[in-house]
């Protein structure tokens, strides 16, 4: 009898996961109630399992069991090999080696840290023509992959011209980027063109850097060697509004201003000028100098080192000097210190790459803190580099501490924070990138010795490019933004001259045949 009930059981709990199965295929909208089904049918089918316990001991007791067990065994173990493996294939365990030389089929850090730091679903909605949507894919499939907060959407702009209309769209290969209430555009799936575009869409506003002017400094608009252009180009692309500032034209730095550089002036600024640059340091700006070495063709600037060393900054009067040979491998000199090594700071916190100043000066803490305005070290020149003090030297020089000459390695940037001052009003920070509220405002001020090394025939030195853009970041209080970005791909293209063209035919089409039909030849004749 009692047999019998569990037979019952048996057929009872087959039933059920059969039935469970042809609800997920026949009746999807009853996925619940399925679920409950399998999983009563499974307890019935191990109910009933266990009051057969006899009549397995049993089974398992003769011959025939012995080898229909180790078949069995086999039969799982490669289905549950099948299993894993399957399971592992799928997207959010796949494992690529990105082999080339810009790692240009894998995100950046800055484009990973973005997208890890989400808060709100953003949507990529690509617009084009059918046979053309594919080539999207795989970079936007990235995107998804580091954020669970990421879709895209693929859309033909021939069959769901509909689509198109109502987001306002008109050529084809044009990406929406949707975060929030806000949209941003572009055209393009280069992996710097949509992370820009991510941040443009996440931040919502721009911040705007102010290049001081009328000293002698950097252009943003000159694309001469000596020219900003690039960087001003990279500014944008970062979604920072940038403009030209001229202090002497201005009662004061302007209240929209999150950033004023002050790149490679030739003169000195005017008193009034520093006036204005102290009291907006007081009440919480951010101030960035790019300061060269004394030149025969420029004058002294009194009054821009006594700012600087009223935070705590000092200026040296001298020209480092890097005796490692290092600056060689970017067709520089000694003139050229290069950089491996830097201080604890967000600026260069994860910063590995190597950077260059052509033609630099000292720039390094005072020795006592001024109204406790501390400055720290970020930018350290090589153990085999000096500080040399005289200027009018010429040919092959040498290190000469008896002369004032000081030993590397040599500080050459720094930075300093402090509160602002309650009784002014600071000018407010813009949102950061994941949408909060603006950070509390202080002053930040950076300085480095050289501003060619922002210029536009150094920023293709490997961290140069980098190294500017999160310092202008961090004193944006943008800090979620300081990272390495992504790189533009190297061009590989392999020039060939009408002789390389013609051996190269003659050598696949001719020799290799003919030296392969030889050596079958000679193996033929050995064995005969």
């Amino acid at each position: 009898m009692l047999q019998r009930i569990f037979g019952i059981i048996g057929w009872i709990g087959t039933a059920l996961v059969f039935g469970a199965i042809a609800v997920r295929f026949f009746r999807p909208e009853w996925d619940q109630y399925a679920v409950y089904a399998a999983w009563a049918g499974l307890a019935c089918v191990v109910l009933y399992t266990l009051g057969q316990w006899r009549e397995i001991i049993a089974y398992f007791k003769g011959r025939n069991a012995r080898y229909g067990a180790i078949a069995g065994v086999s039969v799982i173990v490669v289905v549950a090999i099948l299993a894993i493996v399957n399971y592992l294939s799928q997207e959010r365990f796949n494992k690529r080696w990105d082999l080339t030389a810009n790692q240009q089929y894998s995100l950046s850090e800055q484009s990973v840290k973005l997208l890890r730091n989400l808060d709100a679903p953003v949507t990529f909605r690509v617009f084009d023509q059918n046979e053309a949507l594919d080539r999207y894919r795989p970079r936007l499939a990235e995107y998804e992959y580091q954020s669970n907060q990421v879709s895209a959407e693929y859309i033909d702009m021939d069959q769901q011209p509909g689509q198109a209309k109502q987001a306002n769209v008109d050529t084809y290969g044009t990406i929406l980027i949707q975060y929030k209430d806000r949209t941003e555009r572009v055209n393009s799936d280069a992996e710097q063109d949509l992370t820009n575009g991510l941040i443009k869409v996440i931040t919502g506003t721009q911040s705007k850097v102010y290049f001081v002017q009328g000293h002698g400094e950097k252009d943003t608009a000159d694309t001469e060697r000596n020219g900003y252009s690039t960087i001003n180009d990279a500014l944008a692309k970062s979604n920072y509004a940038v403009e030209k500032l001229v202090l002497a034209q201005q009662k004061d730095v302007p209240a929209d201003a999150s950033v004023v550089i002050i790149g490679g002036l030739r003169s000195d600024l005017l008193s009034q000028e520093t006036d204005m640059l102290r009291r907006y340091l007081q009440k919480g700006g951010h101030l960035l100098v790019l300061l060269d070495p004394p030149a025969p063709q420029g004058g002294p600037t009194p009054n821009v080192e006594g700012l600087l060393k009223e935070w705590s900054v000092d200026a040296g009067n001298n020209v480092v000097i890097d005796a490692s040979g290092v600056g060689q491998i970017f067709g520089g000199d000694a003139s050229v210190p290069v950089a491996a090594t830097y201080g604890m700071h967000p600026i260069t916190e994860r910063f590995n790459l190597l950077t260059a100043y052509p033609l630099a000066r000292s720039v390094a803490p005072t020795a006592s803190a001024t109204e406790g305005r501390v400055a720290q070290t970020i930018i350290e020149t090589s153990a085999r580099s000096w500080a040399e003090t005289d200027l009018k030297a010429s040919g092959e020089v040498a290190l000469n501490p008896e002369a004032g000459d000081k030993p590397g390695p040599v500080s050459i940037g720094v930075v300093v924070t402090a509160p602002a001052a309650t009784d002014t009003p600071a000018p407010t920070p813009a949102a950061n990138t994941q949408g909060e509220q603006p950070p509390k405002p202080e002053a930040r001020l950076a300085v480095v010795g050289d501003s060619d090394f922002a210029a536009n025939f150094a920023l293709g030195i490997q961290g140069n490019r980098d190294l500017f853009l999160n310092m202008v970041n961090w004193l944006a209080q943008q800090e979620n933004l300081i990272a390495i970005r992504p790189k533009q791909a190297d061009d590989r293209r392999i020039t060939l001259t009408a002789e390389s063209s013609r051996w190269i035919m003659l050598m696949s089409i001719f020799i290799i045949p003919a030296a392969v039909f030889a050596t079958g030849v000679y193996t033929w004749w050995r064995r005969r």
